[in-house]
């Protein structure tokens, strides 16, 4: 399995951009898709996920209302849109994929994840 995560950027505060990570290797029917991301000097973080069966998403406090995940089945692609971005939005984002099940309290655990993207960065300028 393969994951590749891009649109990642440089913008403003306030700004947008939308993140795309494409599975190869393996037809999705089901299973979980999740996006983390790190900050230089900080763990890595939970921001969203998502069934591939069913709507189900799971989504971080921090960026509830701002961010939204979604997927397209027949490309095997996840996005994450991402609205009012702040400064402390800034870190490379990755994505995953978990084979099988997850109930929603543990869509937000990076264990529970079996294969990660290479990541792409994300910076917001003040």
């Amino acid at each position: 399995v393969q994951l590749q995560a891009s649109g990642g950027g440089l913008v403003q505060a306030g700004g947008s951009l939308r993140l795309s990570c494409s599975a190869s290797g393996r037809t999705f029917s089901s299973g979980v898709m999740g996006w983390f991301r790190q900050a230089p000097g900080k763990e890595r973080e939970f921001v969203a996920s998502i069934r591939w069966r069913d709507p189900a998403t799971n989504t971080a406090d921090s960026v509830k209302g701002r961010f939204t995940i979604s997927r397209d089945n027949a490309k095997n692609t996840v996005y994450l849109q991402m609205n009012s971005l702040k400064p402390e939005d800034t870190a490379v984002y990755y994505c995953a994929a978990k084979v099988g099940r997850l109930i929603i309290s543990a869509m937000g655990l990076a264990s529970q994840y079996d294969y990660w993207g290479q990541g792409t960065q994300v910076t917001v300028s003040s």
